[in-house]
């Protein structure tokens, strides 16, 4: 469900932030998007929905932009999706702590045009070489009060298995360094060794941990469990 308006300032925020990482042969600028000189109908968009305290679908209309960064830097091609994602997650720092979904590719169609939209421009010396957009998303109400039988039929999903992910740090590399990496490179990790990794569900920090070995292979042993508050921060 897409609610009416979308957040302008944090709209405008992640689009400042996209600029920056979006590759590019040019110096890009961020203006409001004129709908006279928008994409075409069939233009690939990369979009991926952020799911936070504020979410929002992104809409990246950049593939001419990708192949001719691509082309004059004489790197191996990636896929479009991945050329854009440090760029996304760049937009979706804008609103906050968050869980930014896979991105799709899809022909962009109406994706930048209608109500609840905040749509732009990134523009080189007045010309539109890419768009960028940012559609709010509404949470759906919340019961206050859940029936008896509801709360027990939450105990079917007891044996649901989840995907637990243990990150021992994090690193940001413009798409260059990326496409330029080689065996034998050392990238620099934002954690000093023997720090606590952090252990995620669904992105989501819920405990942190100190790395050991069983039977040959890696485990946590949990030190820490997150709370909610902390792991918003």
């Amino acid at each position: 469900m897409f609610a009416p308006t979308a957040p302008a300032p944090q709209a405008r925020a992640a689009a400042d932030l996209l600029v920056g990482l979006l590759p590019s042969t040019v110096p890009l600028a961020v203006a409001p998007m004129d709908p006279a000189r928008g994409p075409a109908a069939g233009a690939s968009a990369v979009v991926a929905t952020f799911v936070g305290a504020t979410s929002v679908e992104l809409i990246l209309v950049a593939e001419q932009a990708v192949a001719d960064a691509l082309a004059d830097s004489g790197a191996t091609p990636i896929s479009l999706a991945d050329a854009l994602r440090p760029a996304l997650e760049a937009a979706a720092s804008a609103f906050g702590p968050g869980v930014l979904d896979v991105a799709e590719i899809r022909p962009v169609g109406a994706d930048l045009t209608g109500e609840g939209l905040a749509a732009f421009g990134l523009v080189a010396d007045g010309v539109p070489q890419a768009w960028f957009g940012v559609r709010n998303r509404s949470r759906a109400d919340v019961p206050q009060q859940r029936d008896p039988r509801q709360r027990a039929d939450l105990r079917l999903l007891y044996d649901v298995e989840m995907t637990l992910t243990a990150e021992i740090g994090r690193t940001r590399l413009p798409v260059r360094q990326v496409l330029e990496l080689v065996p034998g490179s050392v990238l620099e990790l934002d954690r000093a060794a023997g720090a606590p990794a952090d252990l995620m569900v669904n992105g989501r920090l819920i405990a942190r941990g100190e790395v050991v070995v069983v039977d040959e292979d890696y485990g946590i042993r949990i030190t820490e469990i997150v709370s909610v508050e902390q792991a918003a921060q």
